[in-house]
């Protein structure tokens, strides 16, 4: 069993119990870790707060929204008061204009659609690293959540295909600008999930199908095929593996459809 005792995690990302960053804040906490969860607005401060009640330690839960450097600013500040040092940063965050995400992606894109899928997908995770990069212990692991639109074209996934691609390459950046203090940093690419941001994705139940139909595995993943590759790539057990994106879906990736 992976033990991450004495450890502590900042997960952002949480907006529903049926989140990915819900399942993953779950498996690390039953691994030891001290939690730290952030929320973005008071609308979803009650649905951490739940969601804290489950875990089996007492989570700080405060406030951030990544749209604003001085949030991410008070937040490490914030952090640090408490416990000085984190060794984990698991950032679950994506956004894009419901209106960008079905039809043409011509027809649809916009500049300040552009702006906000990049800033909130893809910057995000840029701003919180190189703002904690000093409190970060060594061997910590910072992990960011993305999905194959980012490499193939997935049916009305269009602007979040780019900023997906965006955050992959910012992976491999980030791990080079933190591998010198020994801090690595990955991405999880994960299969389609019913999350509440998969809600958005025009169509996505036909994506859900074609995966099902034709993944090696012959099904969709679930939340703790996430989890548990995010428990492994934060302990020192992924020691070695810095800069990657990691596919945890059912294989899908590999096959031509």
């Amino acid at each position: 069993m992976i033990s991450l005792k004495n450890k502590k995690a900042l997960v952002i990302g949480i907006a529903s119990d049926r989140s990915i960053a819900t399942g993953i804040a779950k498996a690390l906490d039953k691994a030891g870790a001290e939690l730290i969860l952030t929320y973005q607005n008071d609308k979803l401060l009650s649905r951490v707060e739940k969601i804290a009640e489950d875990l089996s330690g007492q989570p700080l839960i405060l406030s951030c929204d990544l749209s604003s450097d001085t949030e991410i600013t008070d937040l490490k500040k914030k952090i640090e008061d408490v416990h000085e040092h984190i060794d984990i940063i698991i950032h679950s965050v994506a956004f894009a204009q419901r209106a960008e995400l079905s039809g043409s992606y011509l027809e649809n894109i916009t500049r300040e659609g552009f702006k906000i899928a990049h800033d909130i997908s893809s910057y995000s995770f840029s701003a919180i690293a190189k703002e904690f990069k000093e409190i970060i212990n060594p061997e910590g692991s910072l992990i960011t959540l993305s999905y194959l639109g980012a490499d193939k074209v997935v049916k009305n996934y269009n602007i979040m295909g780019l900023a997906k691609a965006s955050l992959e390459a910012n992976v491999r950046y980030m791990a080079a600008s933190l591998g010198s203090h020994n801090v690595r940093v990955n991405a999880i690419s994960a299969g389609p999930i019913k999350t509440l941001a998969a809600s958005g994705i025009s169509g996505f139940n036909e994506i859900l199908k074609i995966v099902s139909d034709k993944s090696p595995l012959k099904r969709n993943i679930n939340v703790d095929d996430v989890s548990n590759t995010a428990l492994f790539l934060a302990s020192n057990l992924a020691s070695g593996i810095t800069g990657q994106t990691i596919y945890v879906d059912a294989g899908f990736n590999i096959v031509s459809v």
